[in-house]
């Protein structure tokens, strides 16, 4: 693909490297921070010593956690092209 000044592949690698910081963002937030709670942050139940050592950092048992899986709505990706046709789905 040309890309005007740029050198062959620098637009795709550019791509590469969007997506990969972005991936790590994203794997970056979901990951536990911290020491393992004991007891669950949400309905205080106790958090099977299994589980604590499964996830390090984990704050909810097992049915927090689902319910909270359940509830999750993901978001729409990122418009890079800038076209009207990306912009109209």
């Amino acid at each position: 693909m040309a890309g005007g000044w740029t050198r062959d592949g620098a637009v795709t690698e550019q791509i590469d490297a969007s997506i990969a910081e972005e991936l790590e963002r994203m794997k970056a937030r979901r990951r536990p921070v911290g020491a393992s709670l004991t007891h669950c942050a949400e309905c205080e139940e106790p958090i099977p010593e299994a589980r604590r050592a499964a996830i390090p950092g984990v704050k909810l048992c097992m049915d927090c956690q689902r319910e909270r899986d359940a509830r999750y709505k993901g978001r729409a990706g990122i418009n890079r092209r800038g076209s009207k046709d990306s912009q109209l789905k």
